[in-house]
């Protein structure tokens, strides 16, 4: 892996990059889907609006802002959800790497780095959703010891794979 990749909580400065990063890196699974999908990406690229509520890592490489990602640790992105945390949860959201930073195992430090903060948070577990056409996450998740939850489908009928891990064990395996 790349010796120049930062990971660090982003500053409220780089909010507009993040944000649209992250959303860049979701774009391509946009052609096609219905309002709901575009207006997710809207909410993908507000950082500023969810960073008072869940910790937004960063990951910088040679100093510009390639990847987000988003920890829920204590309330949710959206606090209204009905969905609330478990106490010794964590989840992950809003993962996201720009396509010409991708294959350099950013996407990975960032997960890792996630469980470390959540397990220093005093979390046991950390949950996350994906969809089947996101194979390159699916993959990751499995080989950082992830296992499948169960499935869901979202408002515009996506249908997500949840996913669950252990924090007692080494956020690096």
């Amino acid at each position: 892996m790349p010796d120049d990749i930062e990971i660090r909580p982003v500053q409220p400065a780089e909010y507009d990059a993040a944000g649209a990063v992250t959303a860049l890196a979701f774009q391509e699974f946009a052609p096609g889907r219905s309002p709901l999908w575009h207006e997710y990406l809207a909410r993908i690229a507000d950082v500023a609006g969810r960073a008072p509520r869940t910790t937004v890592l960063v990951a910088l490489r040679r100093g510009v802002i390639a990847a987000s990602a988003t920890l829920e640790l204590d309330g949710r992105v959206n606090p209204d959800s009905g969905n609330p945390l478990d106490p010794d949860e964590a989840h992950l959201r809003m993962l996201g790497v720009g396509p010409e930073h991708r294959g350099l195992g950013i996407a990975r430090r960032l997960v890792v780095a996630s469980m470390e903060l959540a397990r220093e948070r005093g979390k046991r577990r950390m949950t996350l959703e994906t969809s089947n056409a996101m194979t390159a996450a699916r993959r990751l998740y499995f080989e950082l010891g992830f296992t499948p939850t169960g499935e869901m489908r979202t408002p515009d009928g996506v249908l997500l794979q949840g996913f669950t891990r252990d924090l007692d064990g080494d956020a690096r395996s």
